[in-house]
């Protein structure tokens, strides 16, 4: 019935990995404890190494000196915010970056070249998001019903939805009643 404040309890959660667990210890607990995404990651290691290729227990010893130094909700939300809006991957706006005094950054080189290897899927048809809709289906029902799976959700088949519907159990994030090849009947994990 809480959520808990320490990172070690955050990330035995469901779903919660060492990014989110600390983001929710600083933004909500206010432990001075960086959180380390994309962004992040890309700010500290070119203001600190010059490039983005800096160890990983580097990024996170200066994410936690960066949000020890002020709040650790502001610190948290700045840089990503600077990563997202300013150090950005291609075109880094170095000019109107107030890291650029202590950047090591160099501006003779050109920014690096962000290239994927294969195009992103579209958003529905990814499991994050039949995750979600399995979740949203399981919310609508009253916490002691079953809800039959019986269908394709979106674009996924009924394979794809039982097997998603697996995983989501074996996260501890639903119950799995009666199965078979047609359907399974589900709810959400009772606390």
């Amino acid at each position: 019935g809480r959520v808990p404040d320490s990172i070690d309890e955050l990330e035995r959660l469901p779903g919660v990995g060492p990014y989110t667990a600390r983001a929710v210890a600083a933004i909500a607990f206010g432990q001075r404890v960086g959180a380390v995404d994309v962004n992040v990651r890309r700010v500290l290691g070119r203001v600190i190494g010059g490039t983005t290729g800096i160890p990983d227990a580097a990024t996170r010893a200066a994410a936690d000196a960066g949000a020890g130094a002020i709040d650790p909700a502001t610190w948290t939300h700045a840089v990503m915010d600077l990563g997202a809006t300013v150090c950005r991957p291609r075109d880094p706006r170095c000019d109107v970056c107030p890291a650029r005094p202590f950047c090591r950054y160099p501006l003779d080189e050109p920014p690096a070249t962000v290239a994927r290897a294969t195009p992103m899927p579209p958003f529905p048809t990814t499991s994050r998001w039949l995750r979600g809709r399995i979740l949203d289906r399981l919310r609508e029902a009253r916490a002691e019903d079953w809800v039959a799976l019986d269908g394709p959700i979106g674009g996924h088949t009924l394979e794809r939805v039982h097997a998603v519907t697996e995983a989501l159990a074996s996260e501890g994030m639903v119950e799995i009643g009666h199965r078979s090849a047609s359907a399974i009947h589900a709810r959400l994990a009772l606390a």
